[in-house]
C-alpha cells in the first residue's frame, strides 16, 4: 500500500515548508469542509428574506445563475489546488502563480474577507432564534431594526467566542464537530426539502414564473436592475467558500486528488440542495403577499414554521442552529489557515507569533485568537447601523469574489504565457483542451461579480448615500493598507 503520509511531507517540503500542522482529514472530511463553510441551512435561511424582498418569487431565477458562474470558478480552483496543495488557498495561488505582491494582496483581501464572513455568519443567529423563542431577543424587540442588529451583534459575538474555543482545541475536534455537521445537514435537508413538497400549494412554474407579468410585459423575470439587486444578495452570499478544502489542504491525506474533488462536491452538492430547498419552499407558501416573507421577522424560518407547523418548524430552526454554528467553525478555520500560511511566508505583522503552531494542539492559537476578535470587533464597529446586515454580508461577497478575480486573472495569463513552462506534472486534476474555455469565462463572471456586489444601490445598502458607497471606500481603504503593509515589511527586513 502507497505511503501517503511520506508522499504528503516531501510534497510538502517540495515547496520548501515542513509539516507542523496536523494531517487527519479523508475525503468526507475535506468535502463536508466546504459544505459546511457554504452551508444551506444557514445562508438560505439567513438571505431568503433579502433576496425575496427585492425580487419576489422571482429571485429564484438568481440561484441556478450564480451556481453556473461560480462553477467555472470552482473548475478553476480545482485545478490550482491539485498543483499548490498548500494552506492558504487562494494566497498560494495567486503567490505562485503571479508574484509575492499579488500573493499578498489577494490573501490580505481574502484574509478581511473572511474575518468579515465570520462576523456575518455568527449575526445568522438572530434571524433564527428569536423564531424560536423570544426569550432569544435579549435587547429590545423584533419589530424595533435597531434593537435587532444589537440583538444579532450580541449573540453572533457568543458563537465567534465558542468558534474561538474550539478552534484553539485542534483540528481533530473541529473536524469531528465538522463532520457530523455536514450530516446532519444533509440529513436535514433532505427531510425539508420532502416535507416542504408534501405541502405544496403551486407547481414549479406557477412558483417562479409570474403569470401575470408574462401577460403585462411579456416576461416573467425581474426587471433587469432588480434582477441584478437579487442576484448581489441571496445566492451571492451563499455560493462562496467552496476553495475552503484548499485551504485545508496541509491537514488533509493526499490533497492533491482529495482538495480538487471535494471543492467541486461542495459547490455542486450545496448548489443542487439549494436549489431544490428554495424551489419547495415557493411552491408551499401559503400566499405570496405573506407581509413577513421578506422581512427579518419572517424569511425562510417563518414560512418553514408556517407550512410545517409550530412544533416541526422550530425542530427544524434548532438544526438551522446546529448549522450556523458549524458553519461558523468552518469559516473560522479557513481564516486561521491562511493567517498561518501569510505569517509562515513573513509577510504579516508578528508573523513569527501568528505563525507559531501549538506543540500540544498543533493549531495555531495565537492567529485563531485573532481571527476571532477581529469578527468580534467587525460587528462593534457597526453596533449603530440598523442595516448591518446587508452591509457585513455585501463587503464579504464583493472581497471573496475580489480574490478570486485575481486568482483566475492570473491563472489565465499564464494559461496565455505556457512557455514559462510551469506545468505541474504532480497535478491530479487537469482541464485539459477546456481549460481556456472555463478559465477566460471564469474571469468574465468574477469581474461581472465584482461590479455588480459593489454596485451603489439602497436594496443592498441604505438609503445614505455614504452606505451606497461604503463597498468602494471599504475597499479602496483595504487595498491602501495592504499595499502600506506590504512595502513596509519589504523595507524592513531588507534593510
Amino acid at each position: 500500500m502507497k505511503d501517503f503520509r511520506a508522499d504528503d511531507k516531501s510534497d510538502l517540503a517540495s515547496f520548501g515548508y515542513r509539516q507542523e500542522l496536523k494531517r487527519s482529514m479523508g475525503s468526507f472530511s475535506s468535502f463536508a469542509a466546504g459544505f459546511s463553510y457554504i452551508s444551506i441551512l444557514t445562508g438560505l435561511f439567513q438571505m431568503f428574506h433579502m433576496g425575496y424582498g427585492v425580487a419576489g418569487p422571482g429571485f429564484f431565477w438568481t440561484w441556478p445563475f450564480v451556481l453556473a458562474g461560480q462553477l467555472l470558478v470552482a473548475l478553476c480552483f480545482a485545478e490550482l489546488a491539485s498543483r499548490f496543495p498548500l494552506s492558504g488557498g487562494v494566497y498560494q495561488w495567486a503567490k505562485f502563480t503571479g508574484n509575492p505582491f499579488l500573493g499578498w494582496m489577494t490573501g490580505w483581501i481574502y484574509l478581511a474577507c473572511l474575518i468579515v464572513t465570520l462576523a456575518a455568519v455568527a449575526m445568522a443567529l438572530q434571524v433564527s432564534l428569536p423564531q424560536i423563542s423570544s426569550a432569544f431577543q435579549v435587547i429590545g424587540t423584533s419589530d424595533d431594526a435597531e434593537s435587532v442588529a444589537i440583538n444579532g451583534i450580541l449573540l453572533g459575538s457568543i458563537l465567534i467566542a465558542i468558534s474561538t474555543l474550539v478552534n484553539a482545541k485542534g483540528i481533530k475536534l473541529m473536524v469531528l464537530i465538522n463532520n457530523i455537521g455536514a450530516i446532519a445537514e444533509l440529513i436535514g435537508i433532505v427531510l425539508l426539502i420532502i416535507l416542504l413538497f408534501l405541502n405544496r400549494v403551486r407547481s414549479p412554474v406557477e412558483a417562479v414564473v409570474d403569470i401575470e407579468q408574462i401577460k403585462s410585459v411579456g416576461s416573467s423575470f425581474p426587471d433587469l436592475k432588480i434582477f441584478l439587486a437579487a442576484t448581489a444578495l441571496t445566492a451571492s452570499y451563499v455560493l462562496y467558500g467552496f476553495d475552503t478544502a484548499g485551504t485545508l489542504a496541509e491537514e488533509t491525506h493526499n490533497p492533491r486528488t482529495k482538495a480538487p474533488r471535494a471543492i467541486l462536491q461542495a459547490l455542486l452538492a450545496a448548489g443542487t440542495a439549494g436549489l431544490l430547498v428554495l424551489l419547495f419552499a415557493l411552491m408551499a407558501v401559503p400566499d405570496f403577499n405573506m407581509p413577513d416573507l421578506g422581512n427579518i421577522r419572517g424569511g425562510l424560518p417563518g414560512l418553514v414554521k408556517s407550512v410545517l407547523g409550530e412544533t416541526t418548524g422550530s425542530l427544524f430552526l434548532c438544526c438551522v442552529i446546529f448549522a450556523i454554528t458549524v458553519c461558523t467553525l468552518a469559516v473560522h478555520s479557513g481564516a486561521v489557515r491562511l493567517m498561518y500560511a501569510m505569517g509562515r511566508d513573513g509577510y504579516l505583522p508578528f508573523s513569527k507569533s501568528l505563525s507559531a503552531v501549538s506543540l500540544k494542539t498543533q493549531t495555531p492559537v495565537l492567529a485563531t485568537l485573532i481571527c476571532g476578535l477581529g469578527a468580534i470587533i467587525v460587528l462593534a464597529v457597526n453596533i449603530q447601523f440598523p442595516n448591518v446586515f446587508a452591509l457585513v454580508t455585501s463587503i464579504a461577497i464583493l472581497w471573496a469574489n475580489l480574490a478570486y478575480w485575481i486568482v483566475v486573472a492570473l491563472q489565465l495569463k499564464n494559461r496565455l504565457m505556457s512557455a514559462r513552462g510551469d506545468s505541474d506534472t504532480n497535478a491530479r486534476f487537469d482541464l485539459g483542451k477546456w481549460g481556456l474555455p472555463i478559465n477566460i469565462l471564469a474571469l468574465v463572471w468574477s469581474t461581472f461579480m465584482v461590479v455588480n456586489v459593489s454596485w451603489p444601490r439602497p436594496e443592498t445598502y441604505g438609503l445614505e448615500w455614504y452606505h451606497q458607497y461604503s463597498a468602494w471606500m471599504y475597499t479602496a481603504g483595504l487595498i491602501v493598507i495592504g499595499i502600506c503593509i506590504y512595502y513596509y515589511k519589504s523595507l524592513k527586513d531588507n534593510g
